[in-house]
């Protein structure tokens, strides 16, 4: 299977307004006093996109427009984070949160990179991390795994988006071939877990159906695999 890559910057023939990329705005809470893992947020962030894309004001509502153009696209997500009243105010935007314990996710609907809301525009995007040194707590069984590549320095913020990006190939992947299976998912909240694999265990997931490649316009030097997500 090829590869599915993910660039940073949209196909400026296919946006509605080739002068302004589209992405994916996401915010993750960021309190200093009760951090949560990295593996946490690369998860609720992931869950956050895929109940915004299931969502019915995004299936046949409100919001489909908006989320059909962007994924007409190449897909761009960018994971900013939020402390106290600043991550308050950002939930009036329009979107979905998810949280589990401190690790908590906002996905915004999709839209022209600028201008942005106030709410949103306002959260800063670089340098976003958490600890790193515990694996997920979510128990198994699961339906999609999510594998980060061991070969590469991503912040924690980077790491999420790459992960939610893994995360929607795989739940548009099921819907087209497994739709029951898809619809488990849904109902199962999307639960899904992040790995960070050995380099031995990466390339055990080397026939994974998802691989994610960033073109590397932001913080990685050229196009470079990311995550892998299988199930």
């Amino acid at each position: 299977m090829e590869p599915e890559v993910e660039q940073q910057q949209a196909d400026a023939e296919q946006q509605p307004d080739a002068a302004v990329p589209w992405a994916m705005q996401i915010a993750v809470r960021y309190d200093k006093s009760a951090l949560p893992q990295e593996m946490s947020v690369c998860e609720v962030t992931a869950r956050a996109v895929l109940e915004l894309l299931a969502d019915p004001r995004a299936v046949d509502g409100e919001w489909a427009g908006a989320v059909a153009a962007w994924e007409g696209m190449h897909i761009r997500k960018l994971v900013r984070r939020a402390r106290g009243i600043r991550w308050d105010k950002a939930q009036s935007v329009p979107g979905v949160t998810v949280g589990e314990g401190p690790a908590q996710a906002r996905a915004f609907v999709p839209g022209p990179v600028r201008p942005l809301p106030p709410e949103i525009d306002t959260l800063q995007v670089s340098g976003t991390s958490y600890p790193a040194d515990q694996p997920s707590s979510v128990e198994d069984p699961v339906l999609v795994t999510v594998a980060i590549s061991p070969l590469v320095d991503m912040t924690s913020g980077k790491a999420a988006a790459q992960c939610a990006h893994a995360a929607q190939r795989a739940y548009r992947a099921l819907q087209r071939d497994s739709p029951d299976l898809a619809s488990a998912w849904q109902r199962d909240g999307f639960r899904l877990k992040v790995i960070r694999p050995t380099r031995q265990e990466w390339a055990d997931w080397e026939d994974a159906p998802v691989h994610i490649i960033d073109a590397g316009f932001t913080e990685l030097d050229g196009p470079t695999e990311t995550t892998r997500a299988r199930w």
